[in-house]
């Protein structure tokens, strides 16, 4: 067949990733939001719910949620990121197979979820110095899905002259977490 240069293929494949990435972080905030209570009249909550449920609604009817687990959410997610390594597989001319696919696609949900927070974190850092103390349906959105991470983190590291350096511990250890999530990932492309 056809083969396309490296360049190319590596440039379109980042491409289909970060797509495929960007609709699962929206995707798995509409699944974290009920986890974490998160004020579902936040606008930036509203959108999420917005842009996710023309995917989600129609699933939902034959799907329910088991407990507090959104299933339809969660096949969605699995769907998107399996037609993503897919897509990928195809572009730099690699067939994992379906199996294969499967398995990746399940193992980077978590690794996800943990990119996800480490991005949430390191946004809600760079908020407190931009605005500390201003009100932001963003930053509460935030806040409501940081705060359980960072309590406890807070509570064992005191502020050092004023600055809350805790998030600093929690990226670090977000991080580790991460690395070790993509070596259980059997098609790591993403």
């Amino acid at each position: 067949g056809l083969t396309m240069p490296s360049n190319v293929a590596d440039a379109l494949s980042f491409i289909v990733g970060s797509i495929g990435q960007l609709l699962v972080y929206v995707l798995l905030l509409r699944f974290l939001l009920p986890w974490f209570r998160a004020d579902h009249r936040n606008p930036l909550s509203q959108a999420i719910l917005k842009v996710t449920s023309p995917l989600v609604v129609p699933l939902r009817r034959f799907i329910p949620a088991i407990g507090r687990i959104d299933t339809a959410t969660l096949i969605i997610i699995f769907f998107v990121l399996y037609l993503t390594l897919f897509l990928i597989g195809l572009i730099i001319s690699i067939n994992p197979g379906p199996l294969v696919l499967a398995l990746s696609a399940v193992a980077y949900i978590p690794m996800l979820i943990l990119r996800l927070f480490f991005f949430l974190v390191i946004v809600r850092v760079i908020m407190s110095w931009i605005s500390p103390g201003g009100y932001n349906p963003a930053i509460a959105l935030f806040h409501a899905l940081t705060d359980p991470i960072m309590r406890p983190f807070q509570r064992i590291i005191p502020p050092l002259g004023g600055f809350d350096i805790s998030p600093i511990l929690v990226i670090i250890l977000i991080g580790a977490l991460i690395r070790l999530a993509n070596g259980l990932v059997p098609f790591p492309v993403m």
